[in-house]
């Protein structure tokens, strides 16, 4: 558990989650660079193109960059970014990321996608459940957000399935390549979650 005594403020370093978060199927891993090849691969992909601001066209150094990029958010208590992988033989199946941190309100939001090989499978709600507990429970924050497009039923699905609970449409919140698109929001808190996590 993350202690921040009676202040929160700003924190200065995220724990990886020790151990590493893990079930049956997946398992929630620091990123390794035999991740960078298929998670370029991956990002090419018309889902992830569609859904997300992940660049479609980075080489692997870029990948590499945004990597190091992202260790120094997590120092900064900014970011967590974990891989997704296979838990029988450690493939690359997709990326999931604490974000967008308001320390003084102990509140995050949750991001992800998926590797096309890591579809269908359940592994994007099984890393959701993993990563939403922990960061409830270890971090101590108090809310969670996810937010998806308002055409991507299966993202929203994920979040349902996760124990999260619909608020509402943002509309016309994000651009992407020129255009408005609406957003729909989800919050977990911990009394979402009775019994499961420790008493604030």
């Amino acid at each position: 558990m993350l202690d921040r005594g009676r202040g929160w403020g700003t924190v200065t370093t995220i724990p990886f989650p020790d151990p590493p978060l893990a079930d049956e199927a997946i398992t929630l891993r620091t990123w390794a660079d035999r991740d960078v090849g298929p998670a370029r691969e991956a990002t090419s992909d018309a889902e992830i193109v569609r859904f997300t601001r992940v660049p479609a066209d980075q080489t692997a150094d870029e990948l590499r960059v945004w990597l190091l990029d992202r260790e120094l958010a997590r120092k900064a208590g900014e970011t967590l970014s974990l891989a997704i992988a296979d838990a029988r033989d450690d493939t690359f199946l997709g990326t999931i990321s604490l974000l967008r941190f308001d320390w003084g309100d102990r509140r995050c939001e949750v991001g992800y996608w998926l590797a096309p090989r890591g579809r269908g499978r359940g592994a994007a709600t099984r890393a959701v459940v993993l990563l939403s507990r922990w960061a409830l429970d270890e971090l101590g924050l108090a809310r969670l957000a996810l937010c998806t497009d308002s055409d991507n039923a299966a993202s929203q699905a994920v979040a349902e399935r996760s124990g999260f609970v619909r608020e509402g449409v943002r509309r016309s919140y994000e651009e992407r390549d020129g255009q408005r698109y609406d957003i729909v929001v989800f919050s977990l808190v911990p009394d979402d979650l009775p019994g499961r996590l420790r008493t604030r």
